[in-house]
Order: C-alpha cells, then sequence, then structure tokens
C-alpha cells in the first residue's frame, strides 16, 4: 500500500508539473521522457542508468540479456539516424528495455515477484524521471521569477571572501584541460550516483528486496524539494548576474557588470535585479553541492577506491560550481546544510522517528532558513563585518555537519554499547546448600 501510495503521489506530481509547463508553452516531464522513446535522448548515460539501476532485482543471466537487447536497439536506432541525417544519440535501447520488463512484470509475474519487479523499474525510472522533472522545474523558474536577487548574494558573500571569484581566477589559469574535466564531473554526477547506488543495491537480488535506505532515495527528494526554494528564493549566479565569465557564458545585457571573474563587485545597498526569461533561477541552495554531499556520505561505507571516489567527486563539484561561476560560497554552504537535513530526515523515515532524528531534521531545518533569512535581510551587515559573519557562517554550518555524524553515529547498531551480564552474586541461593 506505501509503494501504491508513493506511486500515485509522484504520478500526480508530475501531471501536475506537466499542466503548469504547459501553460506557460513549455513541454513537461512527461511529454520529454515520452519523445525518448522514438527520438533522440537528451542523455544516453543517464537512461542506461537508470537501466542499470532497475536491473539489481535481475538474475545476472537477465541481466546480459538487457543488455544485450537494449546495445541492439540503440545499434538499429543509430543506423537509422545515420542513414536519414540525424542528430546522433544514443539510450532509446535502454528505455525500451525498462519499459519492457514493466510489462512482463504486469503479465508474467505474480506475488513477491510482481513487485520486486516493478519496484526495480520503479527506481529506475524514477532516475530519468527526476532528471526530466528537475528540467522542467527550472524552465518554470526562468518563466515565473522575472526578478532575482543575487545583489543580496553577492554582498552577503563578501563575508566568505568571494569564493567564487578566486576559484574562478584559479579554474581560468588552469586551461582547457581543467575545464573539461570539471565539466565532466560536474555532468556525470547522475552516474556516479548511479554506480554508488548499484553497489548499495548489489544484494538486491539474492535477498529478493530492497534495503530501508539508499542514495537515490535522498537523491530524488533533493531533486523534488530544492526547485521548491529555487522559487522562494530566485538566483542565476555571478557568471550570469556579473559578465561574461571564463568560458563563453553570462548574462549579456542583463548582467549589472562585467566583473566575473576577475574583479569583486562593490559593496553597496543591494536590489532586486530584472533578468531574462530564458536562465533557470538554480542557485540557492545548490543543489549540485547537496547532490555531492549526499554522494559522499554514502560512499564512507564502500571500498576504499569508492570512499576516494567520493571524496573527489565533492571537492571536484564544489570546484566547478564556484570555479564556473554558476554558485556563490553562500549557495555551497546552504547546499551542505539542505543535503544532511535531506539525507536525514531519509534515515529517519526508513528507521523509525525518534526524538534524536526529530532534533536532527529541526535543527537543520533552523540553521538553512537562518541562512536564508541572513542572505536576504542582513547582507550588509555580513559584508561590512565578514571577520565575524564569515566565522559564523561556517560554524553553523559545521554544527550542523557535527549533530549529523554525532546522531547518525549512535543510529548505527555497531557503535551501540554491548550490554554486559549482569554480575553474579557470591552469596548462597536459597535451595542450593
Amino acid at each position: 500500500m506505501l509503494w501504491g501510495a508513493a506511486g500515485v503521489a509522484v504520478a500526480g506530481f508530475l501531471i501536475a508539473l506537466e499542466y503548469a509547463a504547459r501553460r506557460y508553452g513549455l513541454p513537461g516531464p512527461i511529454t520529454n521522457l515520452t519523445r525518448e522513446v522514438i527520438f533522440a535522448p537528451h542523455s544516453g548515460p543517464l537512461l542506461y542508468a537508470g537501466l542499470a539501476l532497475m536491473m539489481v532485482v535481475l538474475t545476472w543471466r537477465q541481466r546480459l540479456v538487457s543488455a544485450g537487447v537494449a546495445i541492439g536497439v540503440d545499434v538499429v536506432f543509430l543506423l537509422v539516424r545515420w542513414a536519414v541525417g540525424a542528430g546522433m544519440s544514443f539510450g532509446n535501447g535502454a528505455l525500451w528495455v525498462v519499459l519492457g520488463w514493466a510489462v512482463i512484470a504486469v503479465t508474467r509475474r505474480t506475488g513477491r515477484e510482481r513487485v520486486l519487479l516493478l519496484k526495480g523499474v520503479g527506481l529506475g525510472m524514477l532516475l530519468v524521471a527526476g532528471h526530466k522533472t528537475g528540467d522542467t522545474w527550472l524552465l518554470i523558474t526562468s518563466k515565473t521569477r522575472p526578478t532575482v536577487l543575487d545583489p543580496y548574494v553577492a554582498t552577503a558573500d563578501h563575508a566568505l571572501g568571494d569564493p567564487s571569484w578566486l576559484v574562478g581566477q584559479l579554474v581560468d589559469a588552469t586551461g582547457p584541460v581543467g575545464a573539461q574535466v570539471l565539466h565532466l564531473v560536474y555532468g556525470q554526477l547522475p552516474l556516479a550516483a548511479a554506480l554508488v547506488a548499484l553497489y548499495q543495491l548489489r544484494h538486491v537480488a539474492r535477498d529478493r528486496g530492497f534495503p530501508g535506505h539508499h542514495l537515490v532515495r535522498t537523491f530524488l527528494v533533493i531533486g523534488l524539494l530544492g526547485p521548491a526554494i529555487y522559487m522562494i528564493f530566485p538566483v542565476v549566479g555571478p557568471v550570469f548576474a556579473y559578465g561574461t565569465g571564463a568560458f563563453g557564458t553570462g548574462g549579456g545585457h542583463w548582467a549589472l557588470a562585467d566583473l566575473w571573474p576577475d574583479t569583486v563587485p562593490p559593496i553597496s545597498t543591494p536590489h532586486a535585479m530584472s533578468f531574462d526569461e530564458i536562465t533557470p533561477r538554480n542557485c540557492m541552495p545548490s543543489l549540485h553541492t547537496a547532490w555531492a554531499t549526499t554522494l559522499f556520505v554514502h560512499s564512507r561505507k564502500g571500498s576504499r577506491a569508492m570512499r576516494f571516489a567520493g571524496t573527489f567527486w565533492l571537492a571536484a563539484t564544489v570546484t566547478a560550481t564556484l570555479g564556473f561561476g554558476y554558485h556563490y560560497g553562500a549557495d555551497v554552504i546552504a547546499g551542505v546544510v539542505f543535503a544532511l537535513t535531506i539525507e536525514a530526515a531519509m534515515r529517519s523515515f526508513a528507521r523509525g522517528w525518534d526524538r534524536s532524528s526529530v532534533q536532527l531534521v529541526g535543527y537543520g531545518t533552523a540553521v538553512f532558513t537562518v541562512l536564508l533569512v541572513s542572505y536576504r535581510y542582513l547582507p550588509e551587515r555580513m559584508a561590512d563585518h565578514p571577520w565575524v559573519s564569515g566565522p559564523l557562517l561556517l560554524l553553523a554550518t559545521a554544527s550542523v555537519i557535527s549533530a549529523y555524524v554525532r546522531t547518525t553515529k549512535s543510529w548505527d547498531p555497531k557503535a551501540a554499547p554491548t550490554p554486559q551480564p549482569e554480575p553474579q552474586s557470591a552469596e548462597p541461593q536459597p535451595g542450593l546448600v
């Protein structure tokens, strides 16, 4: 019943988002996903990542057959596109196989096997649909929020030392090689998350069931709730609000000035500024930082190579978000707090709520709210007193990290103290003498 209710809720949300997008003359997530059954997919690696997640419920023989069918279908599509001169893209085969297993689950499976297979299909499709939903959310933010609050965040960012300007100059100095590596890391974050999730779900086929909590759940909830904050606190980022940037992107005549990344904007009274109806308002909080933080957290219980990869992906993602001018430093620390709060809530949902989980989620929510309120209403004071406000921002973020580590460690069964046997009394017991 729980999975059925979740499916109905997700379907209702997608339909509502589709309707909202159509009101602005935009295709919604259902339309975009349906088109990829035949037309060139936007992201082939994402579709194959969804297929890989779905295959955790299959046997090895079924996995090999599924992968072969997906690749075969893609080869046929590529040949047809080459023959008609269409754009070369792949991923249709992966989507066909996932949908095919959905049909098999309904028509050829019963009982627990049907439920398990449908859960696998749903997991793979949620990864893809979540990406499509995010794209639609971003388009809606650009249409419904004509003004942005970048001057407020840029002013508050003085308290942190204007990290976007500093890292932007460093990335610019690395040349095209460094930029290409960071672009690859930044763009393939969903694929990295799928690999970590595959490690977590590697025993699903053997156990015939999913673990109570895994990476994909938190990933999807972050993508669902994050854009709602975009609507409340619309920001486009320094490369768009303050110049053309080092890599050919920028806000054009909508920008306040051509300052990023060479010249830090002066401290002045912030104000909301008008911006175009194309650029997404997708900065506050930094969801790429939130997702990379979640990836880092879930990689901690993996192998040494996975722990290293999780650390690298977090560091490279933060570097890319700042170095490409997509985010301010204030966005990044808000993204960390946002991620840990959502992760704590999802873990609490899986294990059961208690006093410690309520306190952790409540504290993370309170700190996140204080950060946004400070950026909006206290940016000048923060900029005027950077040696006070900057450490306070970092201390608030560190306090959430510390609370998360301390509380979740107490949730770990391995961390629970082993009960000691009660000492036996040396006195003779009645009836034994």
